[in-house]
């Protein structure tokens, strides 16, 4: 009988023992955790609900969504989609629900539908829990422990600390998901706000757009959790300080340009506080920021105090002084090269019978159940491989 090991009992790894129990269920199964219990972070992911996947609507590419390991990611998707991931679930009793931000749910709102299916469907796999391990290679033979297995598969979601047995190439691991802190009093009194607009790391090409959260400690929210996933590496380096320059409509400084003046013309002798294509709070903080009184009219803007306005409404500038943590995410950019493996089996080319699942590997995505559907699309494709080797 043929031995699988599977390290790491999170999403990827639990998605792939499922497979291998649907697929070969002759095959002996051991999933090893270091924690107390499986899926965790499945657990509480997505504040409790589990953001199962996305439906990609919007996303043009898939760097886009995948700054780090697309060329996976464009393999993997094809060998189980976000649609393939759907009936999964709801073939396995956990019906799905789409939201208008395009991320799919349970329709339960209740990530321990999600986790108590996957446990069902590893049904036959045995789970060692506080069971830290140690892989490696001795005369071409794969050992967890000591114990030799026919193949093993990583989806530790992390660099364990030995991995070093292995002779891989690793990308250091740096945080990715974060909010910004920003120490300006002005803007931080601005709490709760929440806005459409566009944020970027000034003199780099990093931008995101979408909802901006302003809390009190600086931004949060999708666009800025996209910034942090694409300039991930490029902060670590800074030490996270920098300059934000928040486009507040996003839209050109011809088209602000163009509105204001439109504005200006329909109403002049109304108070430049009174109308506002903002809410009202961050309207009058941009008033205060282009230096212009909130009693002056429409009319009294002139071409001086019109440039003002345009400058700060479309390249608002702020001093990042830090990254504060986004609530229960934790995803890093980093981990196994993706030159270690071969992109269509995900198999290590240096040790026959390894394979690699999950943020283990150089793969890490912007917020929105991407990164989920990598560990289930990667989980899968691990799970087949071994299957089709047999």
């Amino acid at each position: 009988m043929k031995r699988v090991a599977v390290i790491g009992a999170g999403a990827a790894g639990c998605f792939c023992t499922a497979w291998l129990r649907d697929l070969a269920p002759e095959l002996s199964v051991t999933v090893f955790e270091a924690g107390p219990q499986p899926l965790a972070k499945v657990a509480i992911t997505g504040g409790g609900r589990c953001n199962l996947s996305n439906s990609f609507e919007g996303i043009r590419s898939l760097k886009e969504a995948y700054p780090r390991g697309e060329r996976v990611m464009q393999r993997a998707l094809k060998a189980f989609s976000q649609e393939d991931t759907i009936r999964w679930f709801t073939a396995h009793g956990v019906p799905c629900v789409l939201q208008e931000d395009h991320c799919w749910f349970p329709k339960s709102q209740d990530a321990m539908d999600v986790v108590n299916a996957l446990l069902h469907a590893m049904s036959g796999a045995v789970l060692r829990c506080k069971t830290p391990v140690i892989p490696s290679d001795s005369e071409g033979s794969l050992l967890v422990n000591g114990a030799p297995y026919d193949f093993v598969v990583v989806t530790t979601g992390g660099i364990p600390k030995d991995f070093s047995l292995l002779d891989l190439d690793i990308v250091p691991p740096v945080p990715s998901l974060f909010t910004f802190t920003v120490p300006d009093t002005a803007l931080r009194s601005l709490m709760g706000l929440v806005v459409d607009a566009s944020i970027g790391l000034q003199g780099t090409a990093f931008k995101a757009g979408g909802p901006l959260l302003i809390t009190d400690w600086g931004f949060s929210g999708p666009a800025t959790l996209k910034l942090s996933s694409y300039a991930a590496r490029h902060l670590a380096e800074t030490g996270y300080k920098g300059t934000l320059a928040v486009n507040w409509l996003q839209k050109p400084e011809n088209e602000v340009r163009e509105l204001l003046a439109k504005t200006a013309a329909e109403h002049p002798q109304k108070l430049l506080s009174s109308v506002h294509p903002l809410p009202q709070r961050l309207w009058e903080h941009i008033i205060r920021k282009a230096e212009l009184r909130e009693d002056l009219r429409w009319a009294e803007l002139g071409s001086k105090g019109l440039n003002k306005l345009v400058s700060v409404l479309t390249n608002d500038n702020y001093p990042l002084s830090g990254k504060s943590k986004f609530r229960e995410e934790f995803v890093t950019a980093g981990g196994v090269a993706i030159g270690n493996i071969d992109l269509n089996t995900l198999a290590c080319k240096k040790h026959p019978g390894l394979y690699f699942a999950g943020e283990v590997l150089d793969i890490d995505a912007i917020t929105g159940g991407f990164n989920l559907q990598a560990a289930w699309s990667t989980g899968y494709v691990c799970a087949r491989s071994i299957v089709n080797s047999l």
